[in-house]
C-alpha cells in the first residue's frame, strides 16, 4: 500500500471528493458580502461610485452662485480676508437659485412655496416654486394654507357625521371646494379688497390702505425709478431698467450698487441704513461708531458681529478679558489689560492705584507682562518672542514717558 491514502481510492471516489471540494468553494464565494462581490479592480465599486455621482448631481441641482462682500467673512480684526470673486473684495458662494430654499436636514435646494403659502406648504408637498399640493384630507384656504377638512375639522364651521361642513353664522361655504367656510360680506368689497370678517372688508395681502387711493400694492424694496403696479412688481419709467435678479428700476450703470439703485452710470443712491463703499461699489450696512472703532463687522443696519476676542456691549464691540483687570485697569485688547492712565500692558499681573503693573511674588515685570525667571530666559532665546518684544517696547515707551516728548 502507498503511504498516501488518496492513491488507494477508486477513480469514482476520487471524482466525488473533487466534486465536493468544488461545491464547497462555490458556497464560500456565495457567502461573500454583497459589497465584496460587486468590487472590481481594487477599490472600484460600481454601486458606490454611481451613488456618489448621482448624489453630487442631485446636490448641484438648482444651485446658483452669488458674490458677497468679503468683509462679511472677516472674523479677526487684523486679518481681513481676500475674496475669490470678480475682485478681491468679493467672495463667490453657492446659494439656492430663485424659487428654491436650502433644506436644513439634507442641505439640498428644494422648491420654495413661501410666497404662495403663509406656512410654506406645511401640510402639503411643494412640487415646484410656488406650487403647493396639499396632502389628502387637506385643502388650500383663501390665503394658500393647507387646512384640515371634515371629518377632522372645518375652518369657521363644524363637521357633521356624514362628512359635510356647516358654517358658523356670518360665514358661507367656499364656492369652489365647499370644504371650508369664508366670511360673508353683504356688499361687494372694493378694488384689491377682500372680506376678512363677517360684514368687514380690508386690503388683500400685499396691499395697504391709503387715504387718497384706497388699497395700493406694496413693493419691498421700493421701485426706485418706477411705480409699484402689484405686490413686489415694479413697472419702470421710460429710460430705466431692471437688472437680472433685481426688482428695482434704475439707470443703466457699471457698478454693483447692491442695497441701492443707480441714479446714473457711476452714481449709486443707497437705501436708508446703508452707505456707499468704494471697494465693492455697493451699499454696505451702517452701524453706530463702526461697531466700536472697527472691533466688529456691521452685517445689517445697526447690527454688529464682533470679531474673535470681542463682545457686544451697547451699540458696539469691545475687547474681552477672561480675568478682571481690577479697579485700576482697562481691557485694551483681547485678554490684555492696561493700567490707567498710562495704559501700560500688564499680562498676568494687576494694576495698582498709580497706574503701574504689579506682579505676583516671584515674578518680575518684563516689557508688557509678568514672568518667572525661567520663563524670562525662554522668552529671550525664542526668535519669535524677541520680535514681539521689540515691537512692544515702542508701545511701552510711548505709554510711560513717550507722550512727554510729543512736540506736535
Amino acid at each position: 500500500m502507498h503511504s498516501n491514502g488518496l492513491c488507494t481510492l477508486s477513480p469514482v471516489m476520487k471524482g466525488l471528493l473533487m466534486l465536493a471540494a468544488v461545491m464547497e468553494m462555490l458556497a464560500m464565494i456565495g457567502a461573500m458580502p454583497e459589497e465584496e462581490s460587486q468590487q472590481l479592480f481594487g477599490d472600484i465599486h460600481i454601486t458606490s461610485d454611481m451613488e456618489s455621482l448621482s448624489l453630487t448631481r442631485e446636490r448641484q441641482k438648482h444651485l446658483c452662485q452669488r458674490e458677497v462682500p468679503v468683509v462679511f467673512f472677516q472674523t479677526q480684526k487684523d486679518s481681513p480676508p481676500r475674496g475669490n470673486g470678480s475682485t478681491i473684495f468679493y467672495h463667490r458662494i453657492d446659494v439656492c437659485c430663485l424659487g428654491y430654499r436650502r433644506n436644513p436636514y439634507s442641505g439640498r435646494c428644494v422648491p420654495d412655496c413661501s410666497q404662495s403659502s403663509p406656512d410654506n406648504c406645511f401640510n402639503g408637498f411643494c412640487r415646484a416654486p410656488g406650487q403647493c399640493e396639499c396632502f389628502a384630507e387637506f385643502v388650500r384656504n383663501a390665503h394658500g394654507a393647507c387646512i384640515h377638512t371634515c371629518p377632522i375639522s372645518c375652518q369657521d364651521g363644524r363637521c357633521f357625521l356624514n362628512g359635510t361642513c356647516a358654517c358658523h353664522p356670518g360665514y358661507a361655504l367656499d364656492r369652489e371646494t365647499r370644504l371650508f367656510c369664508r366670511p360673508h360680506c353683504s356688499q361687494d368689497c372694493g378694488t384689491h379688497e377682500e372680506c376678512v370678517a363677517p360684514g368687514m372688508c380690508d386690503c388683500s395681502p400685499g396691499y395697504r390702505r391709503t387715504d387718497e387711493l384706497g388699497c395700493q400694492p406694496i413693493c419691498t424694496p421700493d421701485c426706485g425709478y418706477g411705480k409699484c403696479v402689484g405686490p413686489n412688481q415694479c413697472e419702470c419709467f421710460p429710460g430705466f431698467i431692471k437688472r437680472p435678479q433685481r426688482s428695482v428700476c434704475e439707470a443703466e450703470c457699471h457698478i454693483n450698487c447692491e442695497n441701492g439703485f443707480c441714479e446714473s452710470r457711476y452714481k449709486c443712491q443707497c437705501r436708508e441704513g446703508y452707505r456707499y463703499d468704494l471697494n465693492t461699489t455697493s451699499c454696505l450696512p451702517e452701524c453706530v461708531d463702526d461697531c466700536g472703532h472697527g472691533n466688529g463687522v456691521c452685517i445689517a443696519p445697526g447690527v454688529c458681529r464682533c470679531f474673535e476676542g470681542h463682545e457686544g456691549r451697547g451699540n458696539g464691540c469691545h475687547p474681552k478679558c477672561d480675568g478682571s483687570c481690577g479697579p485700576h485697569g482697562l481691557c485694551l485688547k483681547p485678554n490684555i489689560c492696561g493700567c490707567q492712565p498710562s495704559q501700560q500692558h500688564c499680562l498676568n499681573g494687576s494694576c495698582d492705584a498709580n497706574g503701574h503693573c504689579h506682579c505676583p511674588n516671584g515674578q518680575t515685570h518684563f516689557v508688557d507682562r509678568c514672568l518667572r525667571p525661567q520663563q524670562l530666559i525662554h522668552q529671550l532665546v525664542t526668535n519669535e518672542r524677541r520680535v514681539h518684544f521689540n515691537l512692544q517696547l515702542g508701545y511701552e515707551f510711548n505709554a510711560l514717558i513717550g507722550r512727554h516728548f510729543n512736540l506736535s
